[in-house]
């Protein structure tokens, strides 16, 4: 019985998979920010949730990646130095630290947002997949901290700087990794860094070149009319992208407000959901055609996001918006369910069940009951006087929060 089950968690880490509801990327599991764990108390105050432990680090917005015993996190030093830290997720101790020179300066008018790295890694138990500000990927082994490869963009694909430096966090896909960068999107074999394919560069924009096309957003992938594709959002449109290929298989435009799309596209059935900063909040439909696929508007409305990915939970999509206010939308009409006042600048958030626990930049942590005839929030607790940029992470009864400056673990009865 013994050797059974070791075979069958060796086969699962070689297979990609996740124990003990890890948060192993972005947007955590399945890349939603669904997660399936007992059910969450109703009180985050008190001795509801108590801190376990708090690491003090350089600045960063990058979202902590937890697998395993693990718990990994990234920071700037110094203006010139990029570091990854492994850290033991029950003590806080320090496991292993590498680092590397990487730093840059972003355009004067998102000086306020830092020069400081920005992408969220991805692990899959062996190796750990960081990309530094200057969009160079580095894969870390996880047990030891030595380096397995690296893979330079602006050098080996000879394209300039990202202007506000790399943001896209990776993607992994049984042995590919895929993400935007070198103003495109390339598929590299994982294991070695190998390039697959790189799909077609895009073209244009007010700012030139790099400052237009340099993505914000992170790709997921789906299954859109019967296809199973990359969806990826530049600074200019939503599209799909043949995993095997990279070639188009769908695009629409998405205007907005000097390229800002920067959300992570949501999928239900064959549509997808997206929100522009300046823009509009719109449905598509993708169907098949005789080449490759078409889309289709199914509806749109006037409300802006931001910086925030929504969630979905039941037939109803929950948002952050521009203007600061939390809504809820009808994913089948487009109508608008409720709005609330202005709740801060940026929402991360975490689905168990009908419950969401959402994490603004103010450091402000709340839990919502997901209700689709009223804005129904159950508790709120203030978890950090820093700012908390960096996406939310939950595994098992624990909750881990990046704010600029620390790294701050909570135990959650």
């Amino acid at each position: 019985m013994k050797s059974i089950l070791t075979t069958l968690i060796l086969f699962a880490t070689s297979a990609n998979l996740c124990f003990g509801e890890d948060w192993p990327q972005w947007r955590g599991p399945s890349r939603d920010c669904h997660i399936d764990v007992a059910a969450w108390p109703d009180s985050l105050e008190g001795d509801h949730l108590s801190q376990s432990w708090r690491v003090p680090l350089g600045p960063s917005y990058s979202g902590p990646i937890v697998f395993g015993s693990r718990v990994f996190t990234t920071e700037t030093q110094d203006k010139s130095q990029e570091i990854v830290t492994a850290f033991d997720r029950q003590t806080g101790e320090q496991l292993w630290k590498v680092q590397w020179s990487g730093a840059m300066q972003v355009p004067f008018f998102a000086a306020a947002n830092g020069s400081w790295i920005r992408s969220t890694p991805a692990c899959d138990g062996k190796l750990l997949y960081v990309t530094g500000i200057r969009e160079v990927l580095v894969a870390i082994n996880v047990e030891s901290g030595e380096e397995a490869w690296r893979f330079d963009f602006p050098k080996q694909l000879g394209v300039e700087l990202p202007k506000f430096g790399a943001i896209c966090s990776p993607l992994l896909d049984g042995e590919f990794l895929y993400i935007q960068a070198a103003f495109t999107v390339v598929k590299l074999r994982k294991s070695t860094g190998e390039m697959v394919w790189r799909s077609s560069p895009e073209k244009g924009g007010t700012f030139g070149q790099g400052m237009s096309n340099s993505p914000f957003s992170s790709p997921i992938i789906a299954t859109l009319a019967g296809q199973r594709q990359i969806v990826t959002q530049t600074r200019t449109k939503l599209m799909g992208l043949n995993l095997e290929t990279g070639q188009e298989l769908w695009s629409q435009d998405i205007p907005a407000t000097r390229g800002m799309n920067i959300l992570t596209p949501l999928i239900n059935d064959n549509s997808v959901f997206t929100s522009s900063h300046g823009g509009s909040t719109l449905l598509l439909g993708v169907e098949k055609s005789e080449e490759t696929q078409s889309v289709r508007q199914l509806w749109k409305t006037r409300q802006q996001a931001y910086m925030s990915s929504p969630v979905l939970i039941g037939n109803d999509i929950y948002l952050h918006l521009r203007n600061e206010r939390f809504m809820s939308i009808d994913i089948k009409s487009g109508e608008t369910n409720w709005t609330t006042t202005p709740y801060g600048k940026y929402w991360s958030m975490v689905v168990n069940g009908d419950r969401i626990l959402s994490l603004n930049e103010r450091g402000e942590l709340r839990l919502v009951a997901a209700n689709p005839k009223s804005y129904s929030e159950l508790s709120s607790r203030r978890v950090s006087e820093q700012p908390t940029w960096a996406h939310l992470a939950v595994s098992d009864n624990q909750i881990f929060i990046r704010d600029l400056n620390s790294i701050t673990v909570w135990n959650w009865k």
